[in-house]
């Protein structure tokens, strides 16, 4: 697995400042994400805020635990599909997406609400697979995952909620409200390609 983001060289760079810049960057992708389904939901009440940032923060906050579990055990099965699986999720949910853009329903219904069922865990497992490599990274320095694992949820789970409230605030907007479900699609559309720029795919692909 390529880290990308997550550059831990040894115990001297597992400080609290590294692991919350690592926690931002690792929320990048729920930011974005949140800021679409704020778009495309335009009114976000509690409830649709609680379930996305839990949810968001919970994965981002498990996957860590899960990489620092299986260590090198399991690393070389993982790096070569993890991204894969995160841009196929997220193709799967914004193909439904235009889907919804290009239909013909009434305006005057309800927006599928993306807080929900499976879309809601297929989002948080889509945004939270590059944090197995932090786990990984710090099995490997034999460094306690607790505390870096509870940060990265709550900065998840903060950045999610802020991304919710930006998309409800941009969705005031009359023409982006109208196109709602297609932005959201092409903003998930964005984050699966550069999660595959990230590990490297299209340099691949061009070399």
């Amino acid at each position: 697995m390529r880290i990308g983001k997550v550059q831990l060289m040894g115990k001297a760079a597992v400080t609290l400042f590294n692991i919350t810049a690592i926690a931002i960057a690792l929320a990048m992708d729920a930011f974005a994400v949140a800021i679409a389904a704020g778009i495309k939901l335009g009114r976000v009440d509690l409830r649709q805020n609680f379930r996305l940032a839990w949810h968001f923060g919970f994965f981002q906050a498990a996957m860590p635990v899960i990489g620092w579990t299986a260590g090198l055990t399991i690393r070389q099965h993982i790096e070569r599909y993890d991204h894969w699986v995160a841009f196929a999720l997220l193709i799967f949910v914004s193909q439904g997406m235009l889907r919804e853009a290009f239909s013909d329903c009434d305006d005057s219904q309800s927006p599928k609400d993306p807080t929900r069922g499976a879309t809601m865990v297929m989002l948080s497992l889509a945004t939270s697979l590059d944090a197995l490599a932090v786990g990984l990274s710090l099995s490997m320095i034999n460094v306690s995952i607790w505390m870096p694992s509870l940060i990265i949820g709550m900065v998840a789970a903060a950045f999610t909620t802020m991304g919710m409230h930006l998309g409800k605030r941009v969705a005031k907007a009359a023409l982006i409200r109208r196109y709602a479900d297609a932005i959201g699609a092409l903003v998930l559309l964005a984050i699966g390609l550069n999660i595959l720029r990230e590990h490297g795919v299209f340099q691949a692909i061009g070399g």
